[in-house]
């Protein structure tokens, strides 16, 4: 039950603190489980190599899809209880996922806790907007961006701890009481803001989240199933069709959900790009973390959770540099640099193998981290500035949705590259194709929106 809050108390400085715990708790998920693959690969439950694919996308593909219909639900019902039944639902899948005796539930479970996950997102950073004053909004957008990306290293982190002292069950068994934890503190010491009345519509998220899981279907059986296989081509007209429709219906519709029309704002469409690029890359190179660190480089799970830490250091040093280097030279020209920056970390992991020492891998890293933190914060600002006020929601799932969108595809095309050979042989090729689209989006940037003088 929300608590009501006089406005001048909300507006005397937001949750920061207690808004990114809820951040980190659900993005953290998406890092954490790319330690428990080689946990997986070896557990009863014999899990085929798409599988594994699926027990990390599941939860990412859910999230993404559902952020703006869910951003929507959340502006009309109340920011504050869709962020509490979204805390509730996480922890339910978590909990489903930890007991499930099979991959089934397995699976269930996980997109259990991508549908709550989709409600916590949205509601913490129109939350934030609400109780922030004008003045503050800046800052309060460009730490909970931040955030997001401190969210990978703690995944890491903690779930590399959890790994070393039981299964990859305990992973899932540990979340969950900890989200009914922050629940609870939510519950307490969020006030309640005044929603923004506007439609909900299934049939548009239906059809967007079926054209997605498509996508991605043909995306992760090419390799076994073959290119050309009725079952991957299937997959690959599936997607148009359905994404089509999804379009079609948008533009139709009264109270469109995500109305295609948006992009054709030149800095909306930018920064969505860049932020879906920029985790594409990031969470590519997680997925590969645990497994070369562990299978490559004989790391125990919490080591190879220690050895991504370099990746903490920009995330947490930099957004406040970030900002005043954004008033100063233009949010697009610091995203475009970051996202130079991170093609460059990513070829420079392509070079690594089973003789490279772990200070050229953790340099690598490094760099990757330093490019997202330039480009989070920055284009994050970016989209929520070319939306007014009163769409806060849905500008805070469209971003959500374009990162969760860029770690599914990610995930799908560096799993898709390394089911086709011994992990050390095709690593190179799986980190210069991120670095390849990464490297696309930078260019896009350059010549779309700061030679168009695009701000």
């Amino acid at each position: 039950m929300d608590i009501a809050v006089p406005e001048t108390r909300t507006r005397q400085g937001p949750p920061t603190a207690l808004m990114c715990l809820c951040v980190v708790l659900v993005v953290s998920m998406v890092a954490a489980i790319n330690l428990a693959i080689p946990s997986l690969s070896a557990d009863a439950l014999h899990p085929s190599h798409s599988t594994l694919v699926w027990v990390v996308d599941a939860y990412v593909i859910v999230f993404a899809c559902l952020l703006i219909p869910a951003g929507a639900l959340g502006d009309r019902l109340g920011r504050k209880g869709a962020l509490l039944t979204g805390l509730a639902v996480f922890a339910a899948g978590a909990l489903l996922s930890g007991v499930a005796p099979n991959i089934p539930l397995l699976l269930a479970g996980r997109v259990l806790s991508g549908l709550g996950a989709a409600a916590v997102m949205p509601a913490t950073l129109a939350i934030l907007i609400g109780t922030a004053d004008e003045s503050a909004r800046p800052k309060a957008i460009a730490v909970w961006a931040s955030a997001t990306g401190v969210a990978g290293t703690v995944g890491n982190l903690g779930g590399g701890a959890l790994l070393q002292t039981g299964s990859w069950r305990a992973l899932f068994l540990t979340v969950a009481p900890i989200a009914v934890v922050v629940l609870g503190l939510v519950a307490l010491f969020t006030p309640r803001l005044p929603g923004h009345p506007r439609p909900v519509e299934p049939v548009s998220a239906l059809l967007f989240t079926g054209g997605v899981v498509a996508l991605l279907i043909g995306i992760t059986l090419g390799p076994s199933a073959g290119w050309a296989s009725a079952t991957v081509l299937t997959g690959f007209a599936a997607a148009v069709v359905l994404l089509t429709g999804w379009a079609a219906y948008e533009l139709r519709a009264e109270h469109p959900m995500l109305d295609p029309r948006l992009f054709r704002v030149r800095t909306l469409r930018a920064n969505s790009f860049a932020m879906a690029a920029a985790f594409l890359g990031m969470f590519g190179l997680f997925y590969v973390n645990g497994q070369y660190l562990q299978t490559v480089k004989g790391f125990s799970p919490f080591l190879a959770g220690v050895g991504v830490l370099p990746v903490a250091i920009p995330l947490l040093v930099l957004p406040r540099l970030i900002v005043r280097l954004a008033a100063r030279l233009g949010g697009p020209r610091v995203t475009a640099a970051g996202l130079a920056l991170l093609a460059a970390g990513l070829v420079c992991v392509s070079t690594v193998d089973s003789a490279t020492g772990y200070g050229w891998y953790a340099a690598g890293t490094l760099v990757v981290a330093c490019g997202c933190a330039l480009v989070m914060p920055t284009a994050s600002a970016g989209i929520m500035a070319a939306l007014p006020h009163s769409r806060a929601g849905l500008g805070s799932g469209l971003q959500g949705m374009t990162r969760e969108l860029g770690s599914a595809l990610g995930v799908a095309i560096v799993g898709t590259i390394l089911g086709t050979g011994e992990f050390g042989a095709v690593l190179g090729t799986a980190m210069l194709t991120l670095a390849g689209v990464v490297a696309a989006a930078a260019l896009y940037l350059v010549r779309g929106v700061i030679a168009g003088g695009g701000s």
